[in-house]
């Protein structure tokens, strides 16, 4: 017996069916079958099931000798299936790389519940993906382990279909749960089966990509059939009311029947005008006949008053108010915008305060990266200056650590510091707005040494630079009196990408001091190998207590993946690499941490797989943790594929591997300074086995890699000796002389790799 059948129903979807089939037999999961209906379809859907079911024995395929529709296509193929969990799956959606491994092992942990709701992601035919904007209701719910509807009724939020959750099939069957005829069929499953449901688990995973078309969707057809949605809410509404038990659900189906029905009826391709005001009238008398109680709708304005006419007046009226609350809105702003401007400038006639220091870091989100180094350093050798922060919002500012002064950007506070301020540290470019008062002096460091193309170089990338205006962005750059650098790599590639007034400044990256501290008081795991034997004791060695916040044993060798975003794909995110397939291949004594990039920190990215596995141990996701540097100190070897983490790291003087399967592609579409293949700071590896083998092998720390790595720290740790944040405080806010960085690591020549050349100067 199978744990899944997979019911696939199919009619005219020939040019997805393969994508879908192909989805389901491809999976780490292999314990499966997959019942297939061909419902009467006139394309080629029948031949291709054919196919497959001649080639995989799981495969087992139902030929129609009529069109039923979806609903009745989903019953014809259930007595066939013999697996403990129904599955139903539309043939022009996929399911996502791991998605039936990751079904079966929250199914076991969950003891068999009757139903398992996941997540999905919305793929778009311009190669758009958007996550389920309830996404946290599933993460939330998977907490609480197994509920039922009326503890989490929240569960009932989410889009009520049937392809977003598996179900037991000894529970389907005791119930008797079929599909009516008609559209909307899910709304009659959907409800009843989880108003019935003793055991109901959650997973907070995308597993399934629901493909929206830009043609052939039914329910997005114009078309009477709409009017199917009374007929299915009457289904639920006779469900309900034949169990005593299920009674205290009507005032919230009532509600939802309302919703359902008027969001048709507002939708403009659904209904032929000339019928809505008869689905209007239909809704009325639904609404009428299953009002609960007592008169106690579901909600204020769930039921339709009057007639059809007074509906679009009133409806009408809701528009041009929310319209006039727009732009009332919208006047206000401007004459706030205005009022700002003009304290602004009475601020910008008086003079600059010397000792008013502006930092900001990632776009206002917080104390991070190198500004949050020099602020640090500034406040311990030079108390007198003043610094604040400029935050995105009062959420933020309400997470500084206490003391900290902040502004939010674009508030009246914000633009009087941003006024009177001598000195402006950032690494990323202010806005636009900010005007630079003569006198004043902005310090740019950047986020680290550059490998991929950037600024004026993206010009010639196009995809790279998808809504990125880089005109717009050298005028802020503009403003820029100094750049810090930490190699003469970096000199180069900020004096060419990005041609403004600046003047490089060789200090070292700031937020690197405690890195190179770490390698210099031997906390680093070197070459002596891991944690075990490099006498790094398991988060009290300067990570900030990262290993006991996360529960990682003291012996554990601990393993940094730290992928970045493709420009070759829209979102940024693309699965290289499995991540649960390499935590199990590392074995027994190790810990995989995983850190995605921060663009993709709120995308798809953690919902295909890497929220489940850090909920059940199998990683520890770092993605939220503030402050980089204590997660690298926490690592003893990092994995990254492009990611600048790999610069920064190599101050630890630990392995480094590069997993380079998809090069060729990332340069194409981004460009890069310099072949990292060539030029690495440890061993690469092309697939994921070859990956895993570096591991097993322990080739990872081995004499090679520790020569591969002593050459890239030589070139491009060239500044950082642990004194960069006191030399931007005394060089550039005090105006006091130092030593530049001392000479411990000696450059090595250029092998020919990089396509920088100096500019003369």
């Amino acid at each position: 017996m199978p744990r899944f059948s997979v019911i696939v129903p199919c009619f005219k979807v020939q040019g997805f069916l393969r994508e879908c089939l192909d989805s389901v037999l491809s999976q780490s999961f292999g314990d499966l079958e997959v019942i297939a209906v061909d419902d009467c379809s006139p394309d080629g859907c029948g031949a291709i099931l054919d196919e497959y079911a001649g080639r995989d024995p799981r495969v087992r395929v139902l030929h129609l000798p009529k069109n039923v529709g979806l609903g009745r296509a989903r019953n014809a193929g259930m007595p066939l299936a013999t697996g403990d969990y129904l599955f139903f799956l539309d043939s022009d959606d996929t399911l996502t790389p791991g998605a039936l491994e990751a079904m079966a092992d929250r199914l076991a942990e969950s003891a068999d519940p009757d139903v398992l709701v996941f997540d999905y992601a919305r793929t778009y035919w311009w190669g758009g993906t958007r996550r389920n904007v309830l996404a946290h209701v599933l993460s939330e719910a998977t907490a609480a382990g197994v509920f039922t509807a009326a503890g989490r009724p929240e569960i009932l939020d989410l889009l009520m279909v049937v392809w977003n959750k598996v179900y037991r099939r000894d529970f389907v069957a005791g119930h008797g749960f079929t599909f009516p005829p008609g559209y909307y069929e899910d709304t009659p499953w959907t409800f009843p089966v989880m108003l019935s449901a003793g055991r109901i688990a959650a997973m907070d995973r995308i597993c399934l990509n629901y493909r929206q078309r830009r043609q052939g969707n039914i329910l997005s057809t114009t078309s009477r059939k709409h009017f199917d949605i009374h007929d299915q809410y009457e289904r639920v509404f006779a469900f309900v009311d034949g169990r005593e038990e299920l009674h205290a659900w009507r005032p919230y189906l009532h509600r939802k029947a309302a919703e359902h029905c008027l969001d048709i009826l507002s939708k403009p391709d659904r209904l032929p005008p000339a019928d809505k005001r008869e689905f209007f009238r239909r809704t009325a008398e639904l609404l009428r006949g299953h009002r609960p109680e007592g008169g106690r709708a579901g909600g204020a304005g769930t039921l339709p008053v009057g007639g059809y006419a007074g509906h679009l007046l009133r409806r009408q009226a809701e528009r041009a108010a929310r319209e006039a609350a727009g732009r009332a809105g919208q006047a206000r702003a401007a004459v706030g915008a205005r009022a700002r401007r003009g304290w602004a400038g009475l601020h910008a006639r008086r003079p600059l305060d010397p000792e008013l220091v502006v930092y900001s870091a990632s776009s206002h989100r917080g104390l991070l990266g190198d500004p949050a180094a020099v602020h640090r350093k500034a406040a311990e050798i030079a108390p007198h200056l003043r610094g604040v922060w400029v935050v995105r919002d009062a959420e933020t500012a309400a997470g500084l650590p206490p003391g900290t002064e902040s502004v939010v950007v674009g508030s009246r506070r914000y633009l009087e510091v941003t006024a009177r301020a001598k000195f402006f540290v950032n690494d990323v470019n202010w806005p636009g707005s900010l005007a630079k008062r003569p006198g004043s002096v902005h310090i740019h460091t950047h986020q680290g040494t550059p490998l991929k193309y950037m600024g004026a170089d993206l010009l010639d990338k196009p995809g790279a630079r998808l809504g990125f205006d880089v005109p717009q962005m050298l005028r802020r750059a503009d403003r820029w009196d100094h750049s810090l650098v930490a190699n003469r790599h970096s000199e180069l590639v900020w004096e060419r990408a990005y041609p403004c007034h600046f003047v490089s400044a060789r200090t070292g990256s700031p937020r690197n001091d405690v890195l190179v501290r770490a390698a210099g008081d031997g906390t680093a795991g070197g070459a002596a190998g891991p944690a075990g034997s490099s006498g790094f004791s398991g988060g009290d060695a300067g990570d900030g207590g990262f290993r006991r916040r996360h529960g990682i044993p003291a012996d554990h060798t601990v393993v940094l993946y730290a992928p970045t975003r493709r420009d070759y794909r829209r979102g940024g995110h693309v699965d290289r690499l499995d991540v649960a397939a390499f935590a199990a291949a590392l074995g027994e004594g190790h810990t995989l941490v995983v850190r995605l990039h921060p663009t993709l920190a709120t995308g798809p990215a953690r919902g295909m797989g890497l929220a489940e596995l850090a909920r059940r141990g199998i990683v520890v996701d770092a993605t939220d943790e503030p402050r980089t540097e204590e997660v690298l100190l926490a690592a003893d070897a990092l994995v990254t594929d492009y990611s600048s983490l790999m610069f920064d790291y190599a101050n630890l003087d630990r392995p480094i591997v590069v997993h380079a399967d998809d090069w060729a592609a990332f340069t194409a579409s981004r460009g890069a300074y310099l072949d990292v293949t060539a030029e690495a700071p440890g061993h690469v590896s092309r697939s994921a086995e070859e990956l895993a083998g570096l591991f097993a092998s322990g080739a990872w720390r081995d004499a090679e890699s520790a020569r591969l790595r002593a050459g890239f720290r030589a070139r491009f740790c060239e500044f950082d000796d642990g004194l960069a944040a006191e030399r931007v405080v005394r060089t550039l806010l005090l105006g006091e002389a130092m030593t530049e960085p001392a000479s411990l690591r000696i450059p090595g020549p250029s092998v020919g790799g990089d396509v920088l050349t100096p500019t003369g100067r």
